[in-house]
């Protein structure tokens, strides 16, 4: 009986990522808890800690489908520590392996390294999901570095700029945040073996040995010390996945903006039967990017609680941690999910050149005031000129006329320029500045 959003058989598809499901099951959580038992029997065995025959033993059925989940889940009503797994794993085990199972460990050691082996599985996801997103932007930037449309400040039209040239800067976001994944694996992928309070006193000795053994067989980095109570990385990975979530959430938000009827440059991808309303049948809805927008809003909710797991009492503390089996699951699926519909609707973007052409004159000509501005400036002054400019600009607003018209009307500018000499001014597709230029400095610092 599913509860949650992102396990609703109902509305799952719209918050989960099936993929990172996967990651995240309870089955996957098991399996990394036992591929770390076998890890350590391992390590123990070669330095004569348990025999080989226990160690084979316990490595042979590691395996989740031959335990009982829902007995290990019954079991935690009494417990929140790694033992009923091991109740179970003994069930299983021959040859009295079943006694030498977590000889020394502790059961956080467990616990931390299966969480940091699912999250390595989460980071690989991801990063293949970023990267997918990055290359799409750039395919549109280079499409369309050339296509002007309205650039817009404080939501209204300020200068031409280009399509590519905006989503070149989406990109150029992007490679940053794939950047930042990549620096996270070397303080986020180490694993953890520190026993009862960090110092492996049960160990005899052996314990930096059956650490280097360990980690080398899990693939993970050797701690230099116990991270039991410094949760700093995991903290890390969910802020940097709200991070991420800003720059997804955004270019959804421009997108679903750009959407709208009275702009309509661009739409997400749309496919009959694809409904927008119950009792209005001609909406074509920005549903998709709404979804991305409300997952990336449950992401970076996340990094609050985030920086509350660094809050741990002494060398261990559950009351924190546990909190760590929430959010980084639900994190990391519902940012799978968002790149997921991102890289689709990216893929497929719909885009209007001719409603983008269209719009540049919405404002009659005054989109184009910087550069009247300019060029009168160099006659007259730029103060002189910024204060004729917007006094012609405000009269075409009220009155509804060309801005061309009412420069002419003024006798400063009739006498600086004649109508040809405004109208290539004022012509829209001269005025994108160095926009194709930058989307090429983008495709050409691409990440290889």
């Amino acid at each position: 009986m599913a509860s949650s959003s992102v396990d609703s058989r109902v509305f799952g598809v719209l918050f989960a990522s099936e993929e990172m499901k996967k990651i995240f099951s309870d089955e996957n959580r098991v399996q990394k808890w036992l591929d770390t038992e076998a890890a350590l029997a391992r390590a123990q065995a070669k330095l004569g800690i348990i025999t080989h025959d226990q160690a084979d033993e316990i490595t042979k059925k590691a395996k989740a489908e031959l335990l009982n989940l829902d007995a290990i889940g019954e079991t935690y009503k009494s417990t929140i520590t790694i033992v009923p797994l091991l109740k179970e794993f003994k069930k299983v085990l021959d040859n009295n392996a079943g006694e030498f199972v977590h000889w020394g460990a502790t059961s956080q050691d467990i616990m931390d390294n299966g969480l940091i082996l699912q999250m390595r599985e989460a980071h690989t996801l991801l990063t293949q999901l970023l990267t997918k997103t990055y290359e799409e932007c750039l395919k549109i930037s280079e499409k369309y570095k050339d296509t002007v449309m309205a650039g817009r400040t404080h939501v209204i039209h300020a200068l031409p700029i280009t399509f590519g040239f905006k989503t070149a800067m989406w990109a150029d976001e992007l490679k940053r945040n794939l950047i930042r994944l990549e620096e996270l694996k070397p303080r986020l992928l180490k694993g953890q073996l520190s026993g009862a309070v960090g110092t492996l006193a049960s160990q005899e000795g052996k314990g930096f040995a059956m650490q280097e053994l360990m980690m080398k067989d899990l693939g993970l980095a050797v701690p230099v010390i116990s991270w039991h109570p410094t949760r700093d990385h995991i903290a890390e990975y969910v802020s940097l996945l709200a991070l991420i979530s800003g720059s997804i959430g955004r270019i959804s938000h421009e997108i679903l903006s750009l959407q709208r009827t009275e702009i309509c440059e661009v739409e997400e991808p749309f496919f009959m039967g694809k409904i927008g309303s119950s009792t209005m049948p001609h909406k074509r809805n920005p549903q998709v990017c709404e979804s991305i927008i409300a997952l990336t809003k449950i992401v970076r909710a996340q990094a609050p609680l985030a920086v509350e797991i660094m809050q741990c009492e002494n060398e261990r503390d559950w009351g924190c941690e546990a909190v760590e089996w929430d959010i980084v699951p639900k994190t990391s699926i519902c940012m799978a999910a968002a790149l997921e519909k991102m890289n689709d609707t990216l893929e497929n973007l719909i885009v209007y050149p001719k409603n983008m052409k269209e719009n540049l004159n919405k404002l009659k000509g005054a989109m184009l005031s910087e550069a009247v501005m300019l060029h009168l400036g160099e006659k007259l002054g730029r103060l002189t000129a910024h204060e004729i400019v917007y006094e012609v600009c405000m009269k075409a607003f009220s009155e509804g006329t060309m801005v061309i018209d009412a420069l002419l009307e003024r006798e400063e500018v009739a006498k600086a320029f004649n109508r040809a000499e405004l109208a290539e001014i004022l012509r829209p597709e001269k005025y994108t500045g160095l926009s194709s230029e930058f989307v090429d400095r983008v495709l050409a610092d691409r990440l290889k």
